[in-house]
């Protein structure tokens, strides 16, 4: 039967039966419209979008979560130190050092090192017989080659020595900032204070060879080594009977403003030799290097003990952004900003009103200084997480910055400062074990808990009634 009239035209029935297929394509068209549209919170949060499959392009949602592209843990430290230090592994241990018990710990040497970098600290007539003690032993019994910087050569004290005169010609020398000294140091000795130290851990910028620090220096907080009878501990470390401290080293990265213009943020010069920002005055100094800013390639380096950013000469409250993995946690207003290791823990955090962390501990301390802020208190947090420091927009003045307390350097209006923990740890030789050596250094260099004893009660002439306070004669 023709769906068709008499006439030609479409029938009702047929007529009906088109309508009724349209309303249900209708009907189904604005369910599925109505599913699309309906964006659970875990697709919001996530960033996904409905719109993807009809080919409208995702609108930006500022309540979604964005997800973490850095891991909270510390990463994985490299296991060589130098040409020949290596971790000693065991069946205790596994492969991920940041999964080891420190107390596994041990130095072995992959070959036998021939090469040794012996620093004294500067300045210091008491180090120079030691010095010369050692580096003759090193040469004569143990036939290594004793590196020293060239700077001794000045050195009145150490030249007047008979014994050095002598060896002189056997020393190899090098220069700071023009002589690498990666892969030609195979051990380090320091003869100094913690500031020797630190100046050895300046010198290589990537893998540390293992360091033993002898303490004779001021405070000696990190050289738990004492010089009498170097010869038999100097043996044990080279034969490879030595527990290491892994001290973590932050690494800091210094972006400056794509600009030329060190002012073109804030303000302009005035005659007086003042910057000038929304009619204030600003004292502003472009020394140091930082009056050259068109050399805009990133600056690293990684620091012992911590980066430390302060308000420099200027009179007003340093105002600093402080982000954490991208996340914008505070802005500090005080005198400045302590980033430290858990090495750097004791040094200026602490007096700073910090805690004191074991250098095993996986962390970094975050420490104002003399906040204008009762509840800005010290935090820990993470050692995998990548710490951004900028100066704030509306800051009236600069911010200096310094690592381990050398390169200081003023931040501008629109430089970046990125901080995070470093994959090469310095390995600290230690003289007993990682928990005696850093309790001994808290009791003998800090005093810690160091007060007198409470007297005990004399139980022949103690009267004391049942709640055991004592009963005072009327």
């Amino acid at each position: 039967m023709s769906e068709n009239g008499e006439n030609g035209s479409p029938s009702i029935s047929t007529l009906l039966e088109k309508e009724s297929n349209l309303a249900s394509s209708a009907t189904s068209a604005l369910i599925s419209a109505s599913e699309n549209l309906s964006v659970s919170s875990s697709e919001r949060d996530s960033g996904a979008s409905t719109l993807a499959p009809l080919g409208i392009p995702p609108k930006f949602d500022k309540r979604r979560t964005f997800r973490r592209t850095r891991s909270l843990n510390a990463p994985s430290p490299i296991q060589q130190f130098g040409p020949c230090g290596r971790i000693m592994k065991n069946s205790a241990m596994v492969m991920q050092v940041q999964d080891q018990d420190p107390a596994f710990q041990r130095l072995t040497w992959y070959k036998t090192p021939l090469t040794v970098l012996v620093i004294k600290k500067v300045r210091d007539v008491a180090v120079v017989i030691p010095f010369v003690h050692l580096i003759e032993w090193l040469i004569n019994n143990k036939r290594m080659v004793v590196y020293c910087e060239e700077a001794v050569k000045d050195d009145k004290s150490v030249t007047g020595n008979s014994k050095f005169d002598e060896l002189q010609d056997k020393l190899m020398y090098f220069r700071e900032g023009r002589d690498d000294l990666t892969d030609k140091i195979d051990f380090i000795i320091c003869l100094g204070g913690d500031g020797t130290l630190l100046y050895a851990s300046s010198l290589f910028q990537q893998s540390v060879p293992p360091v033993m620090a002898f303490h004779l220096g001021s405070l000696g907080f990190l050289t738990p080594f004492l010089f009498d009878n170097f010869e038999e501990k100097v043996t044990n470390v080279l034969e490879g009977n030595a527990a290491l401290t892994l001290r973590s080293r932050l690494k800091c990265t210094l972006k400056r403003r794509q600009s030329t213009d060190a002012t073109a943020d804030t303000g302009h010069i005035t005659s007086n030799g003042q910057v000038s920002q929304n009619g204030i005055g600003i004292h502003t100094s472009l020394t140091n290097g930082s009056n050259n800013r068109s050399n805009n390639s990133p600056m690293n380096f990684l620091v012992l003990n911590e980066v430390v950013v302060d308000r420099g000469p200027s009179p007003y409250l340093s105002n600093v952004d402080l982000f954490i993995d991208g996340k914008h946690v505070t802005v500090v207003q005080g005198d400045g900003l302590i980033v430290s290791t858990p090495t750097g823990s004791t040094a200026y955090a602490v007096a700073a009103g910090a805690s004191m962390i074991h250098p095993s501990v996986p962390a970094i301390m975050i420490t104002p200084i003399c906040p204008h802020s009762l509840s800005f208190r010290p935090i820990v947090v993470p050692a995998g997480v990548e710490l951004k420091i900028k100066i704030s927009p509306d800051s009236r003045n600069t911010a200096w910055v310094s690592f381990d307390g050398r390169n200081r350097q003023e931040l501008h209006h629109g430089d970046a400062l990125s901080v995070t923990t470093s994959v090469y740890p310095v390995p600290s030789i230690c003289a007993q074990d990682q928990i005696s050596d850093w309790f001994d250094s808290l009791a003998d260099c800090l005093q810690w808990n160091v007060r007198k004893r409470q007297k005990t009660f004399d139980e022949d002439n103690c009267t004391t009634d049942s709640s055991g306070y004592d009963i005072m004669d009327t």
